[in-house]
């Protein structure tokens, strides 16, 4: 497998505003070159039409594409892989059948984190890192958390969760190989920041 981006977009159709495809254009424009289509409110149907569109936008910035959970969605759109939240199928079942296909898990803490390495994942997001309107129930890990963890770990770490422009140089000080989010790509779109193609 090629070595993965160092930013993982995520996204949401009700942040992304009304024109979906082109808020994404936009934040493939600014160098992030792996997008994780999470829209969990759709029909299978209405996923896969839109995962379709999807796929070619990201195959013009020559951008990884996984989707969230749906594996069969993955393999009809020619996506390159899907990203399972913690309560999902084992990853080593996904990988039983679809071996070629790039792995994410959700973690939470250093027990799921290396429940996903030992299942054969090719990475993990790890959250929340920091405080988020996302999910302000969720207790932040923190960021002695994300050091420890990653000294525990050998799959790359995506630290998620309240993770803003100001905060992505502490988060890889702190061992996470890459940074993955919704809002913080709006906003650095929105304000012009390059987040630099592939690495």
């Amino acid at each position: 497998m090629k070595e993965l981006p160092r930013f993982y977009a995520i996204t949401d159709r009700k942040k992304y505003g009304k024109d979906f495809l082109l808020t994404l254009e936009n934040i493939l424009n600014k160098g992030v070159r792996m997008i994780q289509l999470r829209e969990k409110d759709l029909t299978g149907k209405e996923l896969y039409e839109l995962a379709l569109q999807v796929r070619e936008l990201t195959l013009k910035y020559k951008a990884l594409l996984l989707l969230n959970e749906r594996a069969d969605i993955a393999v009809a759109v020619e996506a390159d892989g899907i990203h399972l939240p913690e309560n999902s199928i084992p990853p080593s079942a996904v990988r039983k059948v679809f071996p070629e296909m790039i792995i994410g898990y959700s973690a939470h803490s250093l027990e799921s984190a290396l429940y996903a390495q030992k299942e054969g994942a090719d990475f993990i997001t790890l959250s929340p890192i920091f405080k988020t309107s996302s999910h302000p129930e969720a207790k932040p890990i923190g960021i002695e958390e994300l050091k420890r963890i990653s000294e525990e770990v050998n799959i790359p770490i995506y630290a998620l969760g309240g993770v803003n422009l100001g905060k992505v140089e502490l988060c890889l000080k702190k061992g996470a190989y890459g940074i993955a989010g919704i809002t913080m790509f709006l906003h650095g779109a929105d304000k012009g920041f390059n987040f630099g193609g592939s690495s």
